[in-house]
């Protein structure tokens, strides 16, 4: 099949026999070849030979559904022919593919359709083209808030993820993957992230969003809390690494007044959020608030490097050349960047993201009443987790004693290993690596979401009824 002029179809999904994992050669080369650090060939072996729109194929013929879609990077799925014509109309102009931070055409064009697309509030900030990664982007960051005020303090939440440079990993939740480093970063400090199903103060709820915010008030105003004024407050919306946990939109709401009244900038970290995932444009936007700092990644690039952070102008303080990176010039991710944004933004796909989303957690909820051993459905959009636990799962009540019961990696990894033999490509995330994410691009058809979530009913059964079948052994 040629891929490039012809789309796969549910039909042919649907139609598929059902998948057995067979090994291949390139996987093993791999292994002897490539550092221990990789990571996604040892959950999803799988050898990639094409792909168009939310399926990829294997090097055996067979279909899967991406429900990862290079961790939220492909909004409009993979080889989408908007995308593909805008970088054959690149390559073809004979224009530069690497200009480092000097001005061309298809650069100018990236910038005024991103700002486009900013919310009024921004629309006078500066955009700093980083280095390809989001990582990169959250060390401008970093580094900005700091030149800017004279402060060195950095407040993040736990369960937070990044990036995996120095400052990036300072400030994230895993203490898996930082500790071998030591202290990467001074001056940052951690605070509890308003994690609803596992809530750190034992009450969940509005209760909850309250402790939350009384316990931020205090460590900025505070002179005593044991933390130096910070340079910058950085959160994400809705953590997707940390196990796809969704910020209250009070709690945001309490963040922005703090933050402001307090003098502190606040730097929203939306590498996976940004670009329609969530149900807008922004994640931020559904609060009602605007940061001072954004950091974007992931999908402005159409499936390209590319990473950008947006500052407002007072706080550009820094001299020509603080921060640099060869690749920030990448002129094909800039015109399949255009694309994807112009795309999203006229065919409103970030409220077809809310509308499938609603629908598939809908579907998994109904799954989740069948299988106590599902947890928790959360999310927003198509950025959802299901956070697997051990069975028996009592359900829940608010008060001092709300408990959860406790996560299980184990049987997640067995789900997720399911779900590639029903044709479905999902990642693990969160405490324990117990959480489930799916990260459809936002071309998804409510069809195809149903057949998402019949695939995923039929893993679930099948990992559980295993997984009751070995400990009875």
């Amino acid at each position: 099949m040629n891929i490039a002029m012809e789309p796969f179809a549910l039909d042919q999904f649907r139609g598929q026999a059902p998948i057995h994992l067979r090994p291949d050669p390139i996987l093993h080369r791999q292994e002897g070849r490539e550092s221990n650090a990789r990571s996604y060939p040892r959950r999803i072996p799988l050898v990639l030979t094409g792909a168009r729109g939310i399926y990829v194929q294997d090097s055996a013929g067979q279909l899967y559904v991406d429900c990862l879609a290079g961790a939220g990077t492909l909004a409009l799925g993979h080889n989408h022919p908007a995308v593909i014509a805008a970088l054959r109309e690149a390559l073809d102009s004979g224009a530069p593919l690497h200009t480092l931070d000097l001005p061309t055409r298809i650069k100018d064009a990236f910038v005024e359709t991103l700002f486009a697309s900013l919310p009024a509030g921004l629309q006078k900030s500066r955009v700093q083209f980083c280095g390809p990664s989001g990582s990169d982007a959250v060390e401008a960051a970093l580094k900005l808030v700091r030149t800017a005020t004279g402060r060195k303090a950095v407040v993040g939440f736990s369960g937070a993820y990044h990036g995996m440079t120095a400052g990036a990993l300072s400030l994230m939740g895993n203490l898996a993957v930082r500790m071998p480093l030591g202290g990467a970063m001074g001056d940052a400090h951690m605070m509890p992230y308003p994690y609803d199903f596992r809530c750190p103060f034992g009450i969940g709820g509005e209760q909850a969003v309250d402790a939350h915010l009384q316990l931020l008030e205090q460590v900025l105003n505070d002179p005593e809390s044991g933390v130096p004024a910070p340079a910058a407050v950085l959160l994400e919306v809705v953590q997707g690494e940390g196990g796809v946990i969704p910020a209250p939109i009070r709690w945001l709401q309490g963040v922005r007044r703090l933050t402001q009244a307090a003098g502190v900038p606040l730097v929203i970290d939306e590498i996976q959020t940004g670009v329609g995932r969530t149900g807008t444009f922004f994640a931020f936007e559904q609060a009602g608030i605007e940061p001072d700092v954004l950091v974007l990644s992931k999908a402005i690039g159409g499936g390209l490097p590319m990473a950008v952070m947006i500052c407002r102008e007072e706080l550009d303080r820094w001299a020509p050349g603080a921060h640099a990176g060869t690749f920030r010039g990448n002129q094909l991710a800039m015109a399949a960047g255009v694309t994807t944004i112009g795309h999203v933004r006229d065919q409103a796909l970030h409220r077809h993201a809310a509308a499938m989303g609603e629908r598939l957690a809908g579907h998994l909820r109904a799954v989740q009443a069948d299988f106590p051993a599902i947890g928790d459905v959360r999310g927003r959009g198509l950025m959802i987790g299901v956070e697997i636990v051990e069975e028996p799962a009592p359900r829940l009540h608010s008060g001092p004693n709300r408990v959860p019961p406790p996560a299980d990696g184990v049987l997640a990894r067995a789900i997720q290993r399911a779900c590639l033999e029903h044709g479905l490509i999902v990642e693990t995330g969160g405490r324990h690596g117990a959480v489930l994410r799916f990260l459809c691009p936002l071309i998804v058809t409510p069809e195809e979401i149903d057949e998402i979530a019949e695939r995923f009913r039929g893993a679930v059964r099948s990992a559980c009824a295993a997984h009751v079948s070995e400990a009875a052994e």
